[in-house]
């Protein structure tokens, strides 16, 4: 299958990049730059240049492709263009910034999307796109069956999940894999390493009250090798749950970082959580997940290390 791949250079990416080489597939990655260029080439697969802001660009790689596997998305001001940037920027009060940054980023989510998909309309080809199981209720065990909750910190990409039913409408077998809001592995740069470094700016590594809230995990090869599955067996409309480890308490994440760092494990009231900035939200959410439907459905097993002994290893540690 010839596969077009967006966020083909990221942590994931990369990883997906390689499972689909291995297992036979011919990959096309988007790439924003030579530099993605050369690295896209170091994996196996060709580039072809672009951007998530430039629709004809997304649709021309999909429309070459058998199947899409949309990875790639907008995590800073500085990936989006410079008038829109500033028209998130003086588009309002200085207190609506981070509302109005959010919904730029989740238009511009849904415009690549829609390009893509358009591109496969009535074809019945696969495209793979991603959310995350903190866009779920709290509190409770989240399952494939259930709908993305407003009140929960992850609700922001939520249009994912919308665009997928639309399209999975119209002759594209659009599925979404909602990822575990730790994706760890080599070369992990999301949440788990924002942790750390919080913990050596502030000298104690913090959970909130007893810290028995929990995350869902799952590591990084495990989550290629799931959305290698959902592109080839992947049902048109269905959700996925990319979750290796249902619910990892946050107070053992936090010593395990602890721990490393010579540091205490503290706790913390929810007004102290200012120290985690934006992640404030999700250092106090409770979001355990299930993957049993997942993994009857496409027959996936994970097999690579848990959470907690993946970060207890020296890569995560260093400076």
């Amino acid at each position: 299958m010839r596969v077009f791949v967006t966020g083909a250079t990221g942590f994931i990416g990369q990883a997906v990049v390689k499972e689909l080489i291995g297992a036979g597939h011919q990959v096309t990655g988007l790439a924003r730059s030579d530099k993605a260029a050369e690295k896209l080439a170091k994996l196996g697969a060709r580039a072809h240049a672009g951007s998530l802001h430039e629709p004809e660009t997304l649709r021309a790689g999909a429309a070459g492709a058998d199947g899409v596997i949309h990875l790639a998305f907008i995590h800073g001001p500085g990936d989006i263009p410079l008038g829109r940037r500033l028209g998130v920027i003086f588009g309002g009060s200085p207190f609506g910034i981070v509302g109005r940054f959010g919904t730029a980023i989740t238009a511009a989510d849904r415009r690549a999307i829609d390009a893509m998909a358009g591109a496969l309309k009535g074809s019945g080809r696969p495209l793979v796109t991603v959310f995350g199981t903190m866009g779920m209720a709290e509190g409770r065990t989240a399952t494939e069956d259930d709908e993305p909750d407003p009140r929960s910190p992850g609700w922001m990409r939520s249009q994912t999940e919308a665009a997928v039913k639309v399209w999975a409408e119209r002759g594209v077998r659009a599925t979404v894999v909602r990822l575990a809001p730790s994706v760890h592995g080599d070369g992990d740069h999301g949440l788990v390493p924002r942790l750390i470094a919080v913990a050596r700016k502030h000298k104690s590594a913090g959970y909130v009250g007893d810290g028995a809230n929990r995350w869902s995990a799952v590591h990084r090869l495990d989550a290629a090798i799931l959305l290698r599955l959902a592109l080839e067996e992947g049902q048109a409309g269905a959700r996925y749950h990319g979750v290796a480890e249902e619910g990892v308490p946050f107070r053992q994440i936090a010593e395990v970082i602890g721990q490393r760092l010579n540091l205490p494990a503290v706790s913390m009231t929810p007004n102290e959580a200012w120290r985690f900035s934006w992640l404030a939200a999700f250092a106090a959410y409770d979001n355990p997940a299930s993957s049993q439907s997942t993994q009857e459905r496409l027959g996936w097993r994970p097999t690579h290390p848990g959470l907690l002994a993946d970060l207890d290893r020296e890569a995560y540690f260093r400076a």
